[in-house]
């Protein structure tokens, strides 16, 4: 797993969510789900600045790192700073992928996979509802 204890704690009962989430935020943020492809608020926004995590508004991916993946979410080849994320083995469904979490409270972001573009190589597969854009002017 990667990344650490976060130094932030977020209350991370379902009560506390529900009252601060939509539905769909709250099915993809806390149940590990995903939305649609092709139908979250960010897949085709090309807009400059820093998507946030929904949840805790932690800065986790720039615009800089965003780029077009063809998979129908946003998708990132770098967070901000890698200790801002964890990562996690998920073999959910029936497939062995890396689940993408917020350290600091827990957030399901998406999922990592190593089918990315230079200069690293990954592709990060972010849920629209799981992040706001804070735009830059």
């Amino acid at each position: 797993m990667v990344g650490k204890t976060p130094d932030k704690v977020v209350p991370r009962d379902d009560a506390y969510w529900r009252a601060r989430l939509t539905p769909q935020q709250f099915h993809v943020c806390r149940q590990q789900g995903t939305e649609r492809a092709f139908t979250g608020e960010y897949w085709e926004c090309d807009a400059p600045g820093v998507y946030h995590c929904r949840c805790c508004d932690s800065p986790l991916f720039h615009s800089s790192a965003k780029y077009d993946a063809g998979c129908g979410w946003p998708s990132f080849h770098r967070p901000i700073e890698r200790a801002s994320i964890v990562e996690k083995p998920d073999s959910s469904h029936g497939m062995c992928r890396t689940e993408v979490e917020c350290v600091h409270c827990g957030c399901h972001l998406g999922h990592l996979f190593s089918d990315g573009p230079p200069p690293t190589g990954m592709r990060y597969c972010i849920n629209s509802a799981s992040v706001k854009l804070r735009e830059e002017e």
